[in-house]
């Protein structure tokens, strides 16, 4: 660097305070694997509880079922789960000319407020993926009933508002008085990965949700989730284990690949979360506890918490969690401040939870705060949810999903599980 560059940058950090990330140097070809078609299961298992789970530990590899989970877990620990319900959210209209369109609901427009709009009964908006998007352009397309009289009633149209890059602003109207929740339940189709390479069953509206799924706004499971069964969660807290909830709202983001060659040219999602003030108590006084986290989604929820706890120390308030900031700077603060510091602004104002948004990317050389042991399905090549996964364990995620295939494991989001105990550093 040519010593007038040096200080161009640094009166520009000084004087303009701009923040320099220094970006991890990762490509994504470092971070992905051979996954055969065969090795994607399809379907989940008859029974939810009975899939198996790969035991990381003190840097060995070994594998048990997924009903004994609870003789994996220490005593005395924190479970994490995220109680997230998958909505039905795509929707089929047809236009006049015949033309189908699809349309799959993101989140909330107007209202804004997931539980504000699912419990409108006139209209209401969303932001939206439009499957045949050039075959509409403007006016009001209908819901197509495919000869169900019974929906008839409810005359559900759609009408395009804008377009933001690519998604688009849908506003709904129907009749007969029921909420869009209700709606959405009676003409929507369950949002399956496509990755399955097949339409939505309708086994899967049962299969593809958490037993303790419980705040719609999903369109994407948190498949972690999905191998507990009563007899799993009963055996859990028969072990004096502390179960916890959060609720993150899996976006359509968590299926996109990394399409560039370096993952700081990949622009993360963000999502929805919501934790309460008894679970930040209980992280502050955790002592040795160990905490599990069951799922991406709750990891990234989780260790958003410390940065939310910089923001309450320096500037007073929770704001979003952006992509890079773990990566910004060092950080001075214990997890002890910060996460006091996000209660002393729940007391402050009164607040029993926090409401925000998270586009938190974790990736090597991330360091994690909260999350001590990390149950979770096995991801796709090229994914940022694989590169996750590479941050907690190293480079052992090469010798764990070399061992998934290689011993029958089932993949993605109806296949088996994992238990990673994070290395000692």
């Amino acid at each position: 660097m040519f010593l007038a560059d040096f200080f161009s940058l640094y009166y520009l950090s000084i004087f303009v305070k701009k923040k320099i990330t220094v970006y991890p140097e990762i490509s994504i070809k470092d971070y992905t694997y051979i996954l055969p078609e065969e090795k994607i299961a399809k379907y989940p298992l008859p029974n939810r509880e009975d899939s198996k789970i790969l035991i990381f530990k003190e840097s060995k590899v070994q594998e048990s079922k997924f009903s004994n989970l609870d003789e994996l877990l220490p005593e005395n620990s924190l479970l994490v789960i995220n109680d997230t319900k998958v909505v039905p959210a795509r929707l089929f209209f047809r236009k006049e000319s015949g033309a189908h369109i699809e349309i799959f609901c993101l989140e909330p427009h107007f209202p804004f407020e997931y539980n504000v709009s699912f419990a409108a009964t006139e209209s209401c908006s969303w932001i939206c993926i439009i499957g045949n998007s050039k075959k509409w352009k403007d006016g009001f397309i209908y819901f197509d009933t495919n000869g169900h009289v019974s929906l008839d009633e409810y005359a559900l149209k759609a009408r395009l508002i804008n377009k933001i890059e690519d998604k688009s602003i849908v506003e709904f109207s129907w009749s007969g008085g029921i909420p869009f929740s209700e709606l959405m339940e009676k003409c929507g189709k369950v949002p399956i990965p496509p990755y399955l390479n097949r339409e939505a069953e309708d086994s899967d509206t049962e299969r593809y949700q958490t037993l303790y799924a419980k705040n719609r706004g999903s369109v994407a499971a948190p498949t972690a989730g999905l191998h507990f069964s009563e007899n799993v969660l009963n055996n859990i807290k028969k072990k004096g284990i502390d179960i916890n909830s959060i609720c993150l709202h899996v976006g359509a983001g968590t299926f996109l690949p990394v399409k560039s060659e370096f993952i700081r040219n990949h622009n993360m999602h963000y999502e929805p979360f919501t934790i309460s003030r008894d679970l930040i108590i209980k992280l502050i006084n955790r002592g040795g506890k160990k905490v599990i986290s069951v799922g991406t989604t709750s990891t990234r929820c989780l260790e958003s918490l410390y940065y939310l706890g910089i923001h309450c120390i320096e500037n007073g308030n929770p704001t979003q969690v952006t992509q890079w900031e773990p990566y910004e700077r060092e950080y001075k603060y214990t997890t002890t401040e910060a996460l006091s510091a996000i209660l002393d602004w729940m007391d402050r104002n009164n607040r029993d939870h926090i409401d925000t948004k998270t586009g938190i990317i974790i990736v090597p050389t991330f360091r994690f705060r909260i999350v001590d042991i990390l149950i979770t399905n096995f991801h796709q090549p090229n994914s940022t949810l694989l590169l996750l996964i590479a941050a907690f364990v190293g480079d052992y995620w090469k010798e764990i999903y070399e061992y998934a295939l290689n011993n029958d494991f089932r993949f993605l989001s109806y296949g088996d599980s994992s238990i990673l105990f994070r290395p000692s550093v």
